[in-house]
C-alpha cells in the first residue's frame, strides 16, 4: 500500500482525502491555518482538516509549506496528492516524496490553468471541460500528466452543479491512478495544446452588462453563482442575478433595446432583451439587503409591465 500525504482546505476536496484515506497509507494532511467565519467571526477549521480529524489522521497547518518541508520529508512518504489547497508549493516541499506530488485540476490541462478553471470555463462559454491528474513542477498547473477525464457543460450547468460532477469524476480519477502507480505505471506525459488561464476571481468580472448577447450574460451569470455572485449596477443599487435561462423559438423577439422586458410569466420570471436583440430569461433575482425572489414576482411588485426597462 502507497505511503501518501494530502494536502487541501476547501469542501470540494474533502471526497479526494477520502478516497485516499480509503486506498493508501495518509501519514499527514497539510490544510490551510483555521480562520475565522460565519457572522460571528468565530475561528472555524477548513472543511479538509475536520475529515481527516473524524479519520484520525495527522493534520498539519503551517503558514507557509516551506515550514515544514523537512517534516515532510522525513515522513518517507511514497507520493503526497493536492487538491485545492491555496498555496504554491516550492521545490523543498515539491522533493519530499518517492514519486512527487500529484495535483488534481479542475480542467483538461494546458486550458484554464490558475486558479478558477471551472468558473471560467462557464464564463466563457465552454461546452466541454474535465479533471487533470497531473506532477506539479515549479510553474504554474505546468507539469505533466498522469491521467485525465473529459466532462460535457450542460446549458443549465452552474459553478456548483458542474463543480460537483468534477469532483466526482476525479475521485474516480484518483482511485484509478493510485492503483497504476502501485503497480507501478507512472504516466508522465507533457502536456500539449495552447495553454490558457483562469486567473482569481474579482468582484467586477460578475458585473452584467445588458449590452452584451445574452448567451454571454447567461454564462456570467453561471459562472459565478457561488461567488461573487452575478450582478447589475445602478444609481448606487445593486440587483443580484441568480439564475436565468436561455428563450426558447416560442419568446418574443427583441427590438433593439437591451434592458427592456419583453415578458413577464408569473411563476416563471421575466424575459429581459439583451444586445443585438437577443433574450434572456431572468428566473431568481435578489434585490440588495433582501431575500431572492422569482424574478416575475420582483418584477409585479415594482409594478413593471412589458415594453419597460428593468428596474430595480
Amino acid at each position: 500500500m502507497l505511503k501518501t500525504i494530502f494536502f487541501g482546505t476547501p469542501e470540494t476536496a474533502v471526497p479526494f482525502l477520502r478516497e485516499l484515506a480509503a486506498r493508501s497509507e495518509v501519514l499527514a494532511v497539510v490544510s490551510q491555518p483555521d480562520k475565522p467565519a460565519g457572522r460571528g467571526l468565530a475561528v472555524a477549521p477548513t472543511p479538509v482538516k475536520t475529515a481527516a480529524l473524524a479519520l484520525g489522521l495527522k493534520v498539519l497547518q503551517p503558514a507557509k509549506p516551506s515550514e515544514i518541508a523537512g517534516e515532510l520529508g522525513g515522513l518517507g512518504a511514497d507520493l503526497a496528492v493536492v487538491v485545492a489547497y491555496g498555496r504554491l508549493l516550492k521545490p523543498e516541499v515539491l522533493s519530499a516524496t518517492r514519486l512527487g506530488f500529484l495535483n488534481a485540476h479542475f480542467s483538461l490541462l494546458p486550458r484554464y490553468r490558475g486558479a478558477a478553471p471551472v468558473q471560467w470555463s462557464l464564463a466563457r462559454g465552454e461546452s466541454r471541460t474535465g479533471v487533470t491528474l497531473f506532477w506539479l513542477d515549479e510553474g504554474l498547473d505546468t507539469g505533466p500528466i498522469q491521467s485525465s477525464a473529459a466532462l460535457p457543460i450542460a446549458e443549465d450547468d452552474d459553478a456548483g452543479t458542474l463543480l460537483a460532477k468534477l469532483t466526482q469524476a476525479g475521485v474516480g480519477l484518483l482511485g484509478a491512478a493510485l492503483a497504476d502507480l502501485e503497480a507501478g505505471r507512472v504516466v508522465r506525459r507533457p502536456q500539449e495544446g495552447a495553454a490558457s488561464l483562469a486567473p482569481l476571481i474579482e468582484r467586477e468580472d460578475a458585473l452584467l452588462d445588458l449590452s452584451r448577447p445574452a448567451a454571454e450574460v447567461h454564462d456570467r451569470v453561471r459562472a459565478f453563482r457561488l461567488w461573487p455572485r452575478a450582478r447589475l449596477e445602478r444609481d448606487g443599487r445593486r440587483l443580484l442575478v441568480l439564475k436565468t435561462a436561455l428563450p426558447g423559438p416560442q419568446d418574443p423577439l427583441g427590438t433593439g433595446a437591451p434592458g427592456r422586458l419583453l415578458r413577464v410569466e408569473r411563476g416563471r420570471g421575466i424575459l429581459v432583451e439583451c444586445g443585438s436583440c437577443s433574450r434572456l430569461w431572468f428566473l431568481v433575482v435578489q434585490p440588495e439587503g433582501k431575500r431572492q425572489l422569482n424574478a416575475a414576482d420582483f418584477s409585479n411588485g415594482l409594478r413593471s409591465a412589458v415594453g419597460d426597462f428593468l428596474s430595480f
